[in-house]
């Protein structure tokens, strides 16, 4: 079976009042993606209620890391109980 070659494509997303225009090979993905750091950024200006870009978008992302990092362990932690059985 032949694998299919998956095709790249440019997506113009906006996320906190800015456009970026991106390749990818998953279009409705990325604009997802886009749409929930959008969400999340915006959220996150108004609890910091600053306009200062560079601190709204570290704050976003030590939040995001600290999200995944307890995703992370939850997913170690199930493993290792399905192993034990």
């Amino acid at each position: 079976m032949a694998e299919e070659k998956q095709t790249t494509k440019r997506v113009v997303v906006e996320m906190f009042g800015q456009s970026y225009q991106l390749k990818t090979d998953e279009p409705d993905r990325l604009k997802r993606l886009a749409a929930e750091s959008d969400r999340r950024i915006k959220e996150m200006s108004k609890k910091v209620r600053s306009f200062d870009v560079q601190r709204i978008a570290v704050l976003s992302v030590l939040q995001l890391m600290d999200e995944y990092e307890q995703l992370r362990r939850d997913y170690d932690e199930l493993v290792q109980l399905l192993e034990e059985k």
